[in-house]
C-alpha cells in the first residue's frame, strides 16, 4: 500500500508567554480572520493588534499555565493514534499541522513530502464540520495541493467530520457519567453543552452544517449516556453586532439560575483537547457567571485528549477512511456563496476570531473599527464571526 501517513489538523496556540505576540500576529495576518480592501494594510494592521493585545492575552494565559496546552496535548494524541494503528497492523506516521501556530501545517506537508508519503488520510480534530475550522484548513490544504505539484503523487482522502462515531460518543458519556457522580445526586445534575458559535448567517446562508451536526451529537451523546438528566445546548465565544447561534452560553446560564438549577455539569462539546476556551473561558469566567446566578455546584467535563476509547475511535476512523474510496478536499469545502466569505467580492469589512484568542474579543473589536476608520475613512463596519 506504500508509505502511509494521518494529518491531524488543529488550531495551534502559542506556548509559552513570549509566542503570544507572534501568534497574535500570524492570526491576524490571515485575510480570512481581519478582511480589508487594501491588502498592504494587513500585515501592518496585524502588527499594531498584537502589539496593543499581547499584554492583556498574556494575562490571560498566565491563569492557565503561562501558554496554550494545545500542542502539548495534540502531540500526546499523534503518539497515541499513532501506537492504536500499529496495534492494528497500520505502520502509518502520524503528522500535526496547526493554523497559526507551530507546528504549521506547511510545515507539516514538508515532512509528508521528505518522509515519501504515498498514502494520507487527512483528519481534522474538530468532530463537527464547520467552514471555519475544519473548512480553513482545508481550503489552506487545497491552495497548497494546487501551488506543489509534488504532492500529486500523495494519494489523500479526507474526513469531513466524525460527531457521530460510536466510540467518541461512549467516550464522551463516560466523561460525563464521571462527572455527574461527584454530585450527592447524580440525577438531578443539568447538563450543559457549550459548543463554540457561528454567525446564523454562515448556516441560514452558506450552508454550514454547523449547527445540525451539533445538535446532533448533543442528542447522540445523551442517548448514548441514557440518564434522566435534563440539558441544555447553547454556544460560546459570540463577537461583533450581527447574530449568532443561540441561546447564548451566558444567557442560558442565567436562566438556569432563575430557574432554581444549583447543580451543573458543563460539557466543552465542541472541543476535544484543552485549550484557553476551557481553562479559562469556561473554568474561570462562566464558572463565576453561573455562581452569580445561584447556580451553586459547577462542574466541568474534562475534554477527551488521549483517552483510550476516544483514541481507538480515531485510529479505526483512518483505517476506514484508508479501505473507503478518497475523498478530495473540494468536495468538503464546497458551500454555497450567498455569503461574501472567500475572498470578499465586494468592500466589505470583516473580523473573525479563533479559539485560542478569544480574551479581549470587545477591546479588540473597537480598537480595530478605530483604526480601520482612521486608515479608510469609510464606514460603517460590518463584522461577521468564524471560531
Amino acid at each position: 500500500m506504500g508509505r502511509t501517513g494521518v494529518l491531524l489538523l488543529n488550531l495551534g496556540g502559542p506556548d509559552q508567554l513570549e509566542d503570544v505576540r507572534p501568534f497574535l500576529f500570524n492570526l491576524f495576518s490571515d485575510p480570512e480572520i481581519i478582511r480589508l480592501p487594501f491588502p498592504w494594510l494587513q500585515k501592518p494592521l496585524a502588527w499594531i493588534i498584537a502589539t496593543s493585545r499581547a499584554k492583556k492575552s498574556q494575562e490571560n494565559y498566565r491563569q492557565i499555565g503561562g501558554g496554550s496546552p494545545l500542542r502539548r496535548i495534540t502531540e500526546a494524541q499523534a503518539q497515541a493514534i499513532q501506537a492504536s494503528l500499529r496495534q492494528k497492523g497500520h505502520d502509518a506516521s502520524v503528522y500535526i499541522g496547526m493554523r497559526y501556530w507551530h507546528p504549521f501545517t506547511e510545515e507539516a506537508i514538508a515532512r509528508i513530502k521528505r518522509d515519501q508519503i504515498e498514502k494520507l488520510v487527512i483528519l481534522p480534530l474538530y468532530p463537527q464540520f464547520s467552514i471555519s475550522t475544519s473548512g480553513s484548513s482545508f481550503r489552506l490544504l487545497e491552495k497548497l495541493w494546487q501551488e506543489d505539484p509534488a504532492l500529486n503523487q500523495v494519494e489523500y482522502t479526507t474526513v469531513a467530520s466524525w460527531y457521530n462515531r460510536p466510540g467518541y460518543l461512549q467516550a464522551m458519556a463516560q466523561l460525563i457519567a464521571q462527572e455527574l457522580d461527584k454530585f450527592p445526586n447524580p440525577d438531578q445534575v443539568h447538563i450543559f453543552f457549550s459548543a463554540h458559535g457561528v454567525p446564523v448567517s454562515y448556516v441560514e446562508e452558506a450552508g454550514d452544517p454547523y449547527q445540525k451536526e451539533i445538535e446532533e451529537c448533543t442528542a447522540l451523546i445523551m442517548q448514548t449516556l441514557n440518564r434522566p438528566n435534563a440539558h441544555t445546548l447553547a454556544y460560546q465565544s459570540r463577537v461583533g453586532p450581527v447574530e449568532w447561534l443561540k441561546p447564548y452560553t451566558e444567557d442560558a446560564l442565567a436562566e438556569l439560575g432563575s430557574q432554581g438549577v444549583q447543580d451543573l455539569a458543563i460539557v466543552p462539546i465542541s472541543f476535544v483537547s484543552e485549550h484557553i476556551e476551557t481553562l479559562q473561558e469556561i473554568d474561570i469566567e462562566y464558572r463565576e457567571l453561573a455562581e452569580a446566578s445561584g447556580i451553586h455546584h459547577f462542574q466541568r467535563v474534562p475534554a477527551l485528549d488521549t483517552h483510550p476509547g476516544f483514541i481507538e475511535d480515531l485510529a479505526d476512523l483512518v483505517v476506514e477512511a484508508l479501505e473507503a474510496p478518497p475523498i478530495a478536499l473540494s468536495q468538503v469545502t464546497q458551500m454555497k456563496k450567498m455569503v461574501k466569505m472567500y475572498p470578499q467580492e465586494r468592500w466589505e469589512w470583516g473580523m473573525t476570531t479563533a479559539a485560542e484568542v478569544w480574551n479581549g474579543r470587545i477591546a479588540m473589536l473597537g480598537f480595530i473599527a478605530l483604526m480601520i476608520e482612521l486608515l479608510s475613512g469609510r464606514g460603517p463596519l460590518h463584522f461577521v464571526g468564524l471560531l
